[in-house]
């Protein structure tokens, strides 16, 4: 069951936005970067108290995804995504992202303890995972 609402133009659309985040980091990284969307979606707390749809996530300004400024996010999404959009949208979470609404690419450097005033959960690959304190009764 879907935990946020959602039509099959924005399943694609978060399909195209995992491909192009996350694409060098594999299924395991592209499904990370699909809770991160889908987190914001669902977080009523900072920056995404206006956030309700994935479309508004993905195109938040500012503070939105780099990869929309490029043109690879454009191309069509594909079976394979699509298929990884629709497991996060249905509620599959998956650690260091279960709860992040932030992450960054730290290439060869380690992680932040904190970035944007959110603490690291966790590492996978090239991209460090941030969430909010549980006193920000986000969710």
């Amino acid at each position: 069951m879907a935990v946020i609402k959602f039509n099959e133009a924005e399943v694609k659309l978060l399909a195209r936005l995992i491909r192009a985040e996350a694409e060098s980091e594999g299924v395991q990284g592209m499904l990370l970067v699909g809770n991160v969307g889908v987190n914001r979606v669902r977080a009523n707390c900072l920056d995404f108290t206006n956030i309700r749809t994935i479309e508004q996530m993905v195109f938040q300004r500012p503070g939105g995804f780099e990869a929309t400024l490029f043109g690879y996010f454009y191309q069509a999404a594909r079976e394979k995504e699509i298929a990884l959009a629709r497991r996060v949208i249905n509620g599959e979470r998956f650690e260091p992202a279960s709860r992040a609404l932030w992450f960054y690419n730290a290439f060869d450097e380690d992680c932040r303890a904190q970035w944007w005033g959110q603490w690291n959960t966790g590492r996978f690959k090239a991209h460090c995972f941030y969430a909010p304190l549980e006193s920000e009764n986000c969710y």
